[in-house]
């Protein structure tokens, strides 16, 4: 019981220190470091990874586990991005900055209240909606290639308005998106085209900056999109050759 107990402080260290720097990015996001706060965030992400990955090489998986990843979710990527876009765009929009850059943290506990309702195993293959994980570091990246794309202030706010409410819309659907492969030998021979994926991203990130990670999350909430209307498109066509049959 005790040794059960001692594995399970690794996974939730690290959920507490995704926590701690969602925190942080709030408070960088407030002294106008909005490079700063967004790669802050990218790191609780990180974080938010190898919890998952510990929990799972511990075997440490628990409900009360989940809980507390749920609840540094809310502040690292549903309150700090949506701190973070406030400041660097919606600020002088009055109310209306606020209940646009709200959207993100409403939408990401919505989704998240959603997922812990519906969760029957911590071992899941795959979320319905866009991980808020995914949604906070697509938004952070933005900041990284309006800097490095030379975007002037009036194109960087323009596309702001359109990216916060997809991004919170998607959140909140129901389109299936994969989980991340596993970090093993199975993991590779289970999903090897995902690892080339990941490789080639982190590639392009090392050789062309960090704004090449908007363009990774970008390809990939797009694949899911397009996979999901293939789908539904497909679906009635299957059912009717059932039906003939």
């Amino acid at each position: 019981m005790r040794k059960q107990a001692y594995r399970r402080i690794i996974p939730n260290f690290f959920t507490l220190l995704s926590m701690f720097f969602g925190f942080y990015s709030m408070i960088l996001a407030s002294n106008g470091r909005f490079r700063d706060a967004a790669w802050v965030i990218i790191i609780a992400a990180i974080l938010d990874a190898l919890d998952g990955l510990s929990a799972r090489l511990l075997k440490s998986g628990s409900e009360f586990g989940v809980e507390l990843d749920s609840l540094a979710d809310v502040i690292s990527f549903g309150a700090a991005p949506s701190f973070l876009i406030y400041h660097a765009v919606f600020e002088k929009f009055g109310i209306w900055g606020i209940i646009f850059a709200s959207l993100m943290m409403l939408a990401g506990g919505f989704r998240l209240a959603r997922f812990n309702s519906e969760l029957t195993d911590y071992d899941k293959k795959s979320f319905s909606g866009l991980p808020i994980p995914s949604s906070a570091i697509t938004l952070a990246s933005f900041i990284f290639l309006s800097e490095n794309a030379g975007l002037i202030r009036e194109e960087f706010v323009a596309w702001s308005f359109p990216l916060v409410v997809g991004l919170s819309i998607l959140m909140v659907s129901r389109i299936k998106y994969e989980t991340l492969p596993k970090l093993s030998v199975e993991g590779v021979k289970d999903k090897p085209f995902h690892f080339l994926f990941l490789l080639a991203g982190l590639v392009t990130t090392i050789f062309w900056g960090a704004g090449m990670i908007f363009y990774f999350f970008i390809f990939v909430i797009l694949f899911g999109i397009f996979r999901e209307l293939y789908y539904k498109l497909s679906a009635p066509h299957s059912n009717s050759e059932l039906s003939e049959r």
